[in-house]
């Protein structure tokens, strides 16, 4: 059922993206009454499971059968369809050819300017309905719980992160991900009461893109609820914080865990703290190195969580300032995508990838964000100028502009054949990696 989930959001996700992406080119055309033949929601090889086309329409609209996108077939133009008959003939006020460049410029740059006015619409829609919460980091008093790759680097458990490159971070999750995006150098720490400095070795970096969870948030261990099962039923309440154990001064989950860890099946001797008091107990610890209670993980109860509401007109440019930033972002990571030493190439994902990203469970406001977030990605990846996509013939027309010089149709060919080959082979990248960690 959870895959199930999955499969939906990512089959509407796309279906939006796609729509909106060849709408974009759709919208162009029209405005400047280029006759656009075909428009379509998936790819229809071999066969059409559904298409119509409207009286008096000269556009055939259809849903395929293939959702790996969609597509805007528009007369006159050299596209991944590889249909050339027509450009054997004299060109046709109607075409895409007979049009002026500044024309065909818009028309190619039509679907990635919808993802982006998508990307706008979709996060001011989110802000608005639901506001924003941010765990600045700042606010993370307690530091950061490292992991082994972590460690290895320098950092320690409870370091508070000031300063990346001399830059401050402003949400803990953003973390790991601006070391790796920015191919960070040097991290500023406050360990204690000391300030360290801790060099970045780059070859870090391709270890850091590839191991999620570099750091965790360290939260004080108190207790949410004590099940009839539990081994400390009457022993531990709801609400007591465990502050000492062992004579040891700890109130870390993760501290406390570790040494619970080495408790198994035996008894620990705890300090709590009780409605503003203290008790001291000894309790059991089970063979997994459990006291067997849930515990409060909500960063509300124990942070100063940045909590934003939006109004209607407030949630528009702030949904502008988010599209901005996730762009940027993403220009920086598809950077080091073309940058070997990273080896983020590994890291290039499919639909499999995709899927992942999303939540077993469907809650809309996931969905929207990682749909714009999508969108964006769709966007900036189009603007690639490889032929075949947006950003290859949007190069063409803008060295046309620029030169006076228009490419003949048989360059336009050839270079499109080239774009297909190139895309085929980042397919066959993409899709590798995800059956490569499937068995990993």
């Amino acid at each position: 059922m959870d895959i199930l989930i999955k499969v939906l959001q990512v089959v509407a996700a796309l279906s939006i993206l796609v729509l909106v992406h060849e709408f974009g080119h759709f919208f162009f055309a029209r405005l400047f009454k280029i006759r656009v033949e075909k428009f379509y929601l998936f790819f229809n090889p071999w066969f059409t499971p559904f298409k119509f086309k409207p009286k008096g329409s000269e556009t055939e609209y259809g849903i395929g059968w293939l959702p790996l996108g969609g597509y805007c077939k528009i007369a006159g133009m050299i596209d991944e369809s590889m249909d050339t008959e027509a450009l054997k003939q004299d060109p046709q006020p109607w075409e895409f050819r007979s049009r002026p460049a500044w024309q065909r410029f818009f028309v190619m740059f039509g679907g990635v300017l919808f993802n982006f006015f998508l990307a706008i619409l979709i996060y001011s829609a989110t802000l608005y309905t639901w506001g924003e919460e941010i765990l600045k980091n700042s606010d993370a008093i307690y530091g950061v719980q490292c992991n082994d790759l972590a460690l290895e680097m320098g950092f320690r458990h409870g370091d508070r992160v000031l300063a990346i490159d001399g830059e401050t971070v402003n949400r803990f999750q953003d973390i790991q991900i601006d070391i790796a995006r920015n191919q960070a150098e040097n991290v500023t720490v406050l360990r204690g009461a000391d300030t360290i400095n801790i060099p970045v070795n780059q070859k870090y970096i391709p270890a850091i893109l590839n191991t999620p969870g570099m750091f965790g948030l360290r939260m004080p261990f108190v207790v949410l609820a004590v099940p009839d099962s539990s081994i400390n039923k009457g022993l531990l309440l709801p609400g007591d914080k465990i502050v000492g154990m062992d004579s040891l001064e700890v109130f870390i989950i993760q501290d406390i865990q570790e040494i619970l860890s080495k408790k198994v099946s035996s008894e620990v001797n705890v300090k709590i703290e009780r409605s503003g008091s203290f008790v001291a107990e000894t309790l059991k610890v089970d063979s997994l190195g459990r006291l067997g209670v849930f515990l409060n993980s909500d960063p509300k109860s124990f942070f100063n969580v940045t909590l934003s509401d939006y109004t209607l007109l407030s949630a528009i440019p702030a949904g502008f300032t988010r599209t901005i930033s996730t762009l940027t972002n993403y220009v920086k990571e598809l950077g080091l995508i073309f940058s070997p030493k990273t080896e983020a190439y590994k890291s290039v994902g499919s639909f499999i990838t995709i899927g992942s990203i999303f939540p077993s469970s469907w809650v809309w406001e996931v969905f929207w964000n990682i749909t714009a977030w999508l969108s964006i990605m769709l966007a900036v990846v189009n603007l690639i100028p490889i032929p075949a996509l947006d950003g290859g013939h949007i190069l063409f027309v803008l060295y046309e502009m620029i030169t006076g010089r228009k490419p003949s149709d048989k360059f336009l060919e050839y270079a499109q054949v080239a774009g297909l080959i190139i895309i085929l082979g980042l397919v066959f990248l993409s899709f590798g990696n995800d059956i490569y960690r499937l068995f990993k």
